[in-house]
């Protein structure tokens, strides 16, 4: 829940290469695999592994390394795929949008266009476990999924990629400030009084919006065991993401 972003947040924003502030172009597009799963963002450097993100600002995508490739695998432009049964051929809409976690790349929740949105005001929100396959043409989703739909504003509102950036960049700065506090073994309550201590820490500069303030606290409580989880992910995924820059360049050929 904390890395969530959606598809049309990170397309167009400016790629650099955290450790030499290299400018690497603007985010092209967001690809996933076979199995659905974002792999990859391209921009004018080529395909970079989305475990080469190091963070995603509200102006910039910020990675490891310069670190770009070409893909060894079938690569889907999920956005714009149109969506049907498995017992019906005729298009019953399409992908308008998705989010997804820029940490694990799992997709989250995918916005629906065309017919079968029409019922939600055009746009409605499909979740993953509604999705049977993605092949190279469309996205077949169950049966029964209809019935599962939700409007857009209700399908999201649990997301923090719909949070104002206020409420975004609050919760990013009380969660840097619980990774000195909150530990793998903590049990919920405790983490939920470390959340609290934060939240009067703020609130005692008197130098942020109450009703935000508040917001990203609801959030943060609401979502304590993400907050944990994410807070101890990071370190692995930043070993991982130098390991695998260190090994090619190793791999250069002629060096």
């Amino acid at each position: 829940m904390f890395n969530i972003i959606r598809r049309s947040q990170i397309v167009g924003l400016v790629a650099m290469d955290g450790s030499t502030a290299t400018r690497l172009g603007g985010v092209e597009e967001v690809w996933v695999d076979g199995q659905g799963r974002v792999v990859y963002f391209a921009s004018s450097a080529g395909y970079t592994p989305l475990e080469q993100i190091s963070l995603i600002g509200p102006d910039a995508v910020l990675t490891y390394s310069d670190y770009a490739v070409e893909p060894s695998v079938s690569l889907r432009r999920l956005c714009g795929m149109r969506v049907r049964t498995p017992s019906r051929s005729d298009i019953l809409g399409w992908i308008e949008d998705f989010l997804f976690d820029w940490e694990t790349g799992d997709i989250a929740a995918y916005v629906l266009g065309g017919e079968i949105a029409a019922p939600f005001g055009g746009r409605a929100v499909l979740f993953p476990e509604d999705v049977e396959v993605i092949d190279a043409d469309y996205v077949l989703i169950k049966e029964d999924a209809k019935s599962r739909l939700q409007g857009e504003s209700e399908g999201l509102q649990g997301f923090l990629s719909e949070k104002s950036q206020q409420v975004k960049n609050l919760v990013k700065h009380m969660s840097d400030r619980l990774k000195s506090l909150v530990s793998p073994d903590d049990h919920p309550d405790v983490v939920r009084v470390k959340i609290r201590k934060v939240c009067d820490e703020f609130a005692g500069s008197k130098r942020h919006d109450k009703n935000a303030l508040q917001e990203a606290v609801d959030f943060l409580q609401d979502k304590w065991e993400d907050l944990q989880k994410s807070l101890y992910r990071a370190s692995d995924r930043t070993k991982q993401a130098i390991d695998s820059a260190w090994k090619r360049l190793m791999e250069k050929p002629g060096e």
